[in-house]
């Protein structure tokens, strides 16, 4: 591969940002990328933009993030917002649903922003070891088991972290005897408690439950999204936040605390309505934030995840006890999400952020000479 772009003697890095998808957190998505776009210094790295279209397209051709945006009224781009005229390099379209057939040849390293199912949940990141091309964030492993919530829990168990009481239906269970499922709840867990499809993130298809008249649409919610339900405890709580950055020697930032407009911090509260509050810091004791600290940094490495996470928690107003909630691979990276506004008040800003990663992805995958003049790339490993 002749390389022709370069800054003195160091050579920009090419970055695919990768983001869209088939979820129902496509929208997130664009609007997640387009920070992360925003954020990557024209002059250190070339940005390739791929599209995926929510029937499965990978688009690269022109300008995927307007193409698809435009069909996203709520998070549309704004004018002006990004000008990445200067550093955005294309190659041919691609009609069809699969890694376009020169991307291991002409990229450095991929930034996936994809947030749900087929974007991280191992998925992609099983692709791309495939085509022997580096990227940001966990591998197929981590991925998969901290995008699967009752996997995750089950793993964190093991470790002895923390955790509201939960257990796991599936949609046949459900459906089949819809009765005995809610008697279960009701005996184990009692009301309220909370449903999630296992493998969804952004809050979408989560609901409250206050008392059993309510379960049965909010089971029929979930089990829309996906086979395994989780039903969670509910407890009041305040509802705290923690941003991981690294590979086997992760960071955690300070603590952030939300304040949701809604009921719970659900997908509209986190999207949509500008009344939900994010507090950073987190106005909690010092020995709350170094516990939080500990269990995501402890949770991390549970999980076998490398890059970023953003970690959620709940903190027990009745007794002060400290549980943790999820663990995020692949967070929301929108100008108002917690993961990198968490960085930024622990002194790294949305650059230096995007860089790190950038950088934490090479480590990972075996390092980038970005000194060479030119490189080529076998496909699995870069080469003089």
């Amino acid at each position: 591969m002749t390389d022709t772009s370069t800054t003195g003697d160091r050579r920009k890095i090419r970055v695919a940002v990768l983001f869209g998808g088939e979820s129902e957190e496509h929208d997130v998505s664009l609007r997640s990328a387009q920070t992360v776009i925003s954020a990557l210094d024209d002059d250190r790295y070339e940005i390739v933009q791929i599209g995926i279209s929510r029937d499965g397209r990978w688009m690269t051709q022109g300008d995927p993030m307007a193409r698809l945006t435009s069909n996203s009224p709520l998070f549309a781009l704004p004018p002006g917002s990004i000008d990445s005229s200067a550093a955005m390099v294309t190659v041919e379209e691609q009609h069809q649903t699969w890694l376009p057939a020169d991307i291991a040849e002409t990229i450095d390293v991929v930034f996936p922003v994809l947030h749900g199912p087929n974007g991280e949940d191992g998925t992609v990141q099983g692709l791309l070891e495939l085509a022997g091309v580096p990227y940001v964030g966990s591998g197929v492993l981590g991925s998969a088991v901290a995008m699967d919530k009752a996997m995750a829990k089950t793993v964190l168990a093991e470790y002895e972290i923390r955790q509201v009481p939960w257990l796991l239906v599936n949609r046949r269970e459900w459906r089949n005897d819809p009765a005995g499922v809610a008697t279960r709840i009701a005996d184990e867990l009692g009301f309220p408690c909370f449903t999630k499809p296992a493998n969804m993130g952004s809050s979408v298809g989560v609901s409250k439950i206050s008392d059993p008249s309510s379960l049965a649409p909010a089971m029929d919610a979930a089990s829309r999204l996906d086979r395994r339900i989780v039903v969670e405890r509910g407890i009041d709580a305040r509802e705290l936040e923690i941003s991981v950055l690294g590979n086997d020697d992760p960071i955690a930032s300070c603590l952030g605390e939300v304040i949701p407009a809604n009921e719970f911090y659900d997908y509209e509260a986190k999207y949509v309505d500008e009344r939900s509050e994010l507090i950073i810091p987190a106005d909690v004791p010092a020995d709350i934030e170094s516990e939080a600290q500990r269990m995501a940094i402890e949770a991390f490495k549970a999980l076998d995840l490398a890059g970023l996470a953003r970690v959620d928690f709940l903190l027990d107003r009745n007794t002060g006890e400290l549980y943790l909630n999820e663990v995020n691979t692949l967070p929301g990276f929108t100008s108002i999400s917690m993961y990198p506004l968490l960085w930024e008040a622990s002194g790294l800003s949305n650059s230096d952020l995007v860089q790190r990663l950038v950088e934490l992805a090479i480590e990972r995958h075996g390092g980038l000479d970005a000194h060479a003049p030119a490189m080529a790339h076998t496909g699995r490993a870069f080469v003089d």
